[in-house]
Order: C-alpha cells, then sequence, then structure tokens
C-alpha cells in the first residue's frame, strides 16, 4: 500500500505534546503547537478539564464551546473509544493531547493512534518535551540502549525481585532502565533502590523537568545514602545503570 501523503483534502492526528507542569506553554513548546491548536475544534484528551485550560494558555482567542473534547483515560466506554475517530471519517483533521508530555509515551493515547494507522489516517508527531527523554539526557548514563519499564510492582518482594532482574539485565546488556513512580510513592521507591542495587550501581534522579525547580542527579548508590532530597509530589523519573558484567 502506498503511504498517504498530508494535503488539504487528507485529515491528519496531530500528536500535541503539552508542558510537563504549570509553566508559561511557550517557554517549552515550539510555535507549531500553537499553530496547529488554533484551526482544530476535535481533540482526544486525558483530562477534559486540563486540555480546556491547555488550549486556552495557547490559542486565547478560540472560543471553549467550539470545543468537541473526546476524553481517553482509564474509566473511558472501550465502545465509545471505536467512535472517536468518527470526525476524521468526516474529513476533519483531530489533536490528540496527554495531560502531561508527548502522547502516547507512558500515555493512553497510543490506543488511539493505532486504531488511525488501522483506518490509514495521516498521523503527524509534533515535537515537544518528554520527560523520559530529558532525564536520559541529563543523566549521563547510556542512551544509545534503554528500556522505560514505567511503574514497578507494589509488591515489596515482587519489586525487589524485579529491580534485581534488571540491574543485572543492565550489567549484562549495558542499558539504561528508566522507571516512574506516583509522586506520593517517590521517597520509597528510591529507598527500595537504594536497599536492593549494588553500592557501585548508577542511580539518577531527574524531577520537576522544564519547572523552576527542576532537579537532577546522578551517582552511585552507596553516595545516594548519604544525599537528602524532598521528592514527595514531585513529579520524577528514575534511571540507573550497572556496569558491564565481565
Amino acid at each position: 500500500m502506498e503511504p498517504i501523503l498530508a494535503t488539504e483534502k487528507n485529515p491528519v492526528l496531530y500528536l500535541i505534546p503539552c508542558t510537563l507542569g504549570d509553566n508559561p506553554p511557550m517557554e517549552v513548546l515550539p510555535l507549531t503547537i500553537r499553530k496547529t491548536i488554533e484551526p482544530l475544534t476535535h481533540f482526544i484528551v486525558e483530562n477534559e478539564k486540563e486540555a480546556r485550560r491547555f488550549i486556552k494558555r495557547i490559542a486565547p482567542q478560540k472560543k471553549q464551546d467550539e470545543l468537541v473534547l473526546f476524553p481517553l483515560n482509564k474509566f473511558s466506554d472501550p465502545m465509545e473509544l471505536q467512535t472517536y475517530l468518527a470526525p476524521m471519517e468526516k474529513g476533519l483533521s483531530m489533536g490528540l493531547l496527554s495531560d502531561a508530555g508527548c502522547p502516547g509515551i507512558a500515555d493512553p493515547g497510543a490506543v488511539m493512534v493505532k486504531r488511525a494507522h488501522a483506518k490509514n489516517f495521516i498521523i503527524k508527531p509534533l515535537v515537544g518535551p518528554s520527560s523520559i527523554l530529558l532525564a536520559i539526557m541529563a543523566s549521563g548514563m547510556n542512551g544509545q540502549s534503554f528500556a522505560f519499564n514505567g511503574y514497578l510492582p507494589i509488591d515489596k518482594q515482587e519489586r525487589s525481585w524485579a529491580i534485581k532482574r534488571l540491574e543485572k539485565h543492565s550489567g549484562d546488556y549495558d542499558q539504561t532502565q528508566a522507571f516512574i513512580e506516583t509522586p506520593y510513592r517517590n521517597e520509597q521507591l528510591l529507598n527500595d533502590f537504594i536497599k536492593t542495587l549494588s553500592p557501585t550501581t548508577q542511580l539518577s534522579i531527574a524531577c520537576d523537568l522544564t519547572l523552576p525547580t527542576e532537579w537532577v542527579k546522578s551517582a552511585p548508590i552507596k553516595q545516594w545514602k548519604k544525599i537528602k532530597v524532598d521528592l514527595q509530589k514531585r513529579p520524577a523519573i528514575f534511571l540507573f545503570h550497572k556496569e558491564l558484567a565481565i
């Protein structure tokens, strides 16, 4: 099948990045985001209230009552999801918004991108901040081979096993391992890493990325035992890397 090129006659699903926190959008987003949002009226969003607030900050002249928003989150009805791309079937382009960062990356938006591909619609990802990539950039760890593992198990024993398994994999394959956690559990995750990882394994924490309170630190586990940092309720990315096994 020949690829379909973007033209005025072919609707596009724009993957629109958001800010990572409550900072002025145009400080961290390119002008392309504003130019894309201004003509669109139909959006698939993770949170309707946050999406309206974001759109208003990007395009303040845009009339809110003209917006048609389709909520995509853990509460969405799977049957309703099948109708979300109906505007595109009528020739209308749509925007896909995450709550923070890039759609489809640690975000439920991936399911709609998959559906759009199945319908042979045009997909256009736009440039914007990804906390995962920013954290890897700032970590000093291997950026050529890395894995994003999302959330670790909540059960303590299962979590410990997972950390040990991924640490071994990191050493065997020279691969950086990345994780996220619910902000109020950040400090517990840090303590679990300190207790479980080898003293020489490098651990990096990047929190409040792109915000005035941004903080990034990489150090071996033996040093983290002496580092004092308040991670409570701060969005953070955790990474670790073990030296190659010999």
